[in-house]
């Protein structure tokens, strides 16, 4: 994108704050930007917000020139601190790895992945490569295991005094009461919650004293731990463990099985890697939260922190129909199961990061396709909004090029009625495609996919049985022996120019004007109130003799789906 775009939209305007920010405090070196997630359950569309923000910007960044690393931390050191709801396969008696590191709990059954923290870790992966979130993984444990950050470490104990001090000012402070952006359904308020990692323990609480850095227990491998004293000069701690009562003295300038605590890891990163651009979610920016916090004790480490906004929700309509098996909050990988990563990164670009905002999952999921396809089209024929213009930029493509895509986008809500009916019979289903528009007919399945195998996943996976499509299989009888001759005529009407208007665009005109011609009126007049009180009822008969319910999908597409001679015997007065 141009730098000419760069009051379009709320990416450029971050963009243009970011790279002058790094040629200030890191003239000459790559621009970091940060992502931190905490694989300690499934990963879900809330914290994508977390990796979406800061990627939309490195991205643009890139575009600019300019040499970008966005780090993702995986927080894989950090504590089970709790059994997750609705994981296949996992109760409560996995609540005796609490307080181990991510990476020292066992994978759930069937895994095949060597730890809890990489079972969590490998969706997440998958998605972001699709979505083409390029970035730099990190993964905690290697780093603390390592002995990466022993320096930063030994620094840190040697001014525990300053950095109690620090957390001291807001632990007496009563946090205010939090006020919500809106009501939130329990799944939300699960996405708000995030790792957990904003409440955690910020290292006070030993009689000993304070200390910003936690052991992990060297026999039941549990960070239960209370460090009893420390040496400066010598490194020599010594702790015991609550959980099973083991004790020990370690020399720290060689101890590689601990991690500093939250409120003091975080800033401690941002120093280290010389993180510019950070966004933080809801759950660390209140009074005394890990961010304002860290702001602080980022000096003590030589660092600056970060600039970033606050990041809102991300809700999801259509929740009732998730399956629980997930673990409740529906994932990336949920998503681009049933639509594509252009609308999936088009969400998050399209909104601020202070702005909340819906995924949908319910039949909605229909209009945001209709809202992206006109997009395209004003993009197409150069009608489109700068700001609107840029948004479908950062989805459709990224520095590194165009993602890949449908080669023929049909409308997603002819594709879901069309899967519906067929139940993905894959003759049946070119058959009605290719019928759709026989002047310019789908020769084969693969012009229209992913986006079809996508709105075949929606119809299977979150339409709920009760209101899927099943054409009858033999006609109405007693129905039918009710009509009227008006109702019969109708009917007549509608067989008799089937032929001749069989397309999506026919049968449109066609189910539109019959009610027009029964009222004495031509085909193409305007509706008037009674005109579509009419429609609706003849609307009504067609969907009872087709599929014995008022509703269903639309019309033209039902029609085209059940074919011309099973229509003839269906709706045959």
């Amino acid at each position: 994108m141009a730098q000419s775009s760069t009051e379009t939209d709320w990416v450029s305007r971050f963009a243009d704050e970011v790279i002058a920010e790094s040629e200030r405090r890191a003239p000459g070196k790559p621009v970091v930007v940060a992502s931190g997630l905490s694989p300690s359950g499934p990963i879900h569309l809330g914290n994508l917000r977390e990796v979406m923000t800061p990627h939309l910007v490195a991205d643009e960044v890139r575009r600019r020139g300019h040499e970008v690393r966005h780090l993702i931390s995986w927080d894989d050191y950090d504590r089970y601190r709790k059994v997750p709801n609705g994981v296949a396969g996992i109760d409560e008696s996995w609540a005796e790895h609490i307080g181990k590191p991510l990476t020292s709990v066992p994978a759930p059954a069937g895994s095949p992945h060597a730890n809890w923290a990489e079972h969590f870790k490998a969706a997440m992966v998958e998605a972001l490569a699709e979505l083409g979130v390029e970035y730099d993984p990190i993964s905690q444990t290697e780093q603390y295991t390592a002995g990466v950050y022993r320096e930063q470490i030994l620094h840190a104990m040697k001014h525990r005094g300053d950095i109690d001090a620090i957390l001291d000012q807001y632990r007496t402070k009563k946090a205010p009461k939090k006020q919500s952006q809106k009501p939130l359904d329990e799944a939300e308020l699960e996405a708000a919650e995030g790792s957990g990692a904003a409440a955690e323990d910020d290292g006070s609480g030993s009689g000993a004293g304070y200390f910003p850095y936690k052991p992990y227990c060297g026999r039941c491998e549990k960070d239960l731990t209370t460090v009893t004293s420390y040496d400066d000069d010598t490194t020599e701690l010594a702790y015991t463990c609550t959980s099973c009562g083991f004790a020990e003295t370690v020399k720290l300038s060689e101890f590689n099985r601990g991690k500093l605590v939250w409120k003091v890891d975080w800033p401690m990163r941002w120093a280290y890697e010389g993180v510019i651009f950070e966004p933080s979610g809801v759950d660390h920016s209140s009074p005394g939260s890990s961010f304002q916090v860290g702001g602080q004790i980022v000096g003590i480490f030589d660092g600056v922190q970060p600039i970033g906004p606050m990041y809102a929700f991300v809700g999801i309509s259509g929740m009732a129909k998730m399956s629980s098996s997930r673990g409740g909050v529906p994932t990336p990988s949920d998503a681009l199961e049933i639509m594509e990563p252009q609308l999936l990164r088009w969400l998050y670009a399209r909104r601020k990061p202070n702005q909340s905002f819906k995924i949908a999952f319910d039949a909605e999921i229909q209009r945001l396709y209709d809202e992206w396809d006109k997009l395209e089209a004003k993009v197409a024929d150069g009608s489109v909004l700068p700001a609107d213009a840029a948004a479908h930029a950062r989805a459709a493509r990224t520095a590194a090029g165009e993602l890949p895509r449908t080669p023929r986008p049909l409308p997603y809500r002819t594709l879901a009625s069309v899967m519906d009916i067929t139940a993905g019979h894959d003759e049946q289903t070119l058959r009605i495609l290719t019928e759709l528009d026989p002047e310019n007919p789908v020769l084969t399945l693969d012009e229209v996919r992913p986006r079809l195998d996508r709105a075949e996943n929606w119809i299977t996976t979150q339409v709920p049985a009760d209101q899927r499509t099943i054409v009858r299989e033999e006609p109405d009888t007693e129905l039918l022996g009710t009509l009227d001759d008006e109702g019969r005529e109708s009917l007549r009407l509608l067989l008799e120019g089937l032929d001749t208007h069989w397309s999506l665009d026919g049968l449109t005109t066609l189910v539109y004007g019959v009610p027009k011609v029964m009222a004495g009126l031509t085909p193409e007049a305007k509706p008037t109130p009674e005109l579509k009180l009419a429609q609706r009822s003849f609307f009504a008969l067609l969907y009872k003799l087709l599929v014995s319910r008022e509703t269903g999908p639309r019309l033209p597409t039902l029609l085209l789906a059940v074919g011309a001679d099973r229509v003839r015997k269906l709706l045959a007065a």
